[in-house]
């Protein structure tokens, strides 16, 4: 199944919570889950459903974390079977991540995109440079001592600065510099510094059962 081209609000209302992705309308409460709340899409959206089983629960959270990072099944089973692997820490912490430390996602979290589609289509546009050198794939994992920035003369600059603008606080594992368009990845982010609206648990017993 090819990426979903639909209207991207209605992902959010899917799972009922935001999945951050559209940047300045969700940032000026004009998002559709805000506006007509978490209730799904559909003429049946308000209907009472039936108490989900445990693999449905499961599922949704799978499917949740995969809209959220924008990551495709394939793709997601290997994250899922690293993480597995590792022989320290949580399995659950150690797939968050991995997911955290794609070049995508740590370009977004450093406020240099206003969402992580913007800034996947920076980076696969040839935008960005990781430690002076232009990088176009999004799932490059970024690590510890790793810089990243805008290229100095990419076209994408003014619409990175604007979403500086919007950016409030980055994770205390990134330091950035708005001025430069640039940040560097300090450490890896422990679990209660990821915001991902997901239960990880339930991802890593979904993949245990399948």
């Amino acid at each position: 199944m090819g990426r979903y081209t639909g209207p991207v609000e209605k992902l959010s209302r899917r799972e009922g919570v935001d999945l951050c992705l559209k940047g300045e309308r969700r940032l000026n409460g004009k998002s559709a889950l805000e506006r007509r709340g978490p209730q799904p899409p559909g003429q049946h959206g308000n209907a009472r459903r039936r108490r989900e089983s445990v693999y449905a629960e499961q599922l949704r959270e799978k499917q949740k974390a995969k809209r959220y990072y924008g990551v495709r099944e394939k793709q997601f089973r290997r994250y899922v079977a690293a993480a597995t692997k590792k022989r320290e820490g949580v399995v659950g912490e150690q797939l968050l991540q991995l997911l955290e430390q794609r070049l995508d996602n740590v370009v977004y979290r450093l406020g240099l995109a206003s969402t992580r589609p913007q800034a996947r289509q920076f980076v696969s546009h040839g935008h960005v440079l990781v430690n002076g050198q232009r990088c176009d794939i999004a799932s490059r994992q970024v690590r510890p001592g790793d810089v990243v920035m805008v290229a100095p003369e990419a076209a994408v600059r003014p619409v990175s600065t604007v979403a500086t603008e919007q950016m409030g606080r980055v994770g205390a594992w990134l330091e950035a510099d708005f001025d430069s368009l640039a940040g560097k990845v300090l450490r890896l982010p422990v679990r209660n510094e990821i915001d991902t609206p997901v239960a990880e648990q339930l991802i890593v017993e979904f993949y245990s059962r399948v």
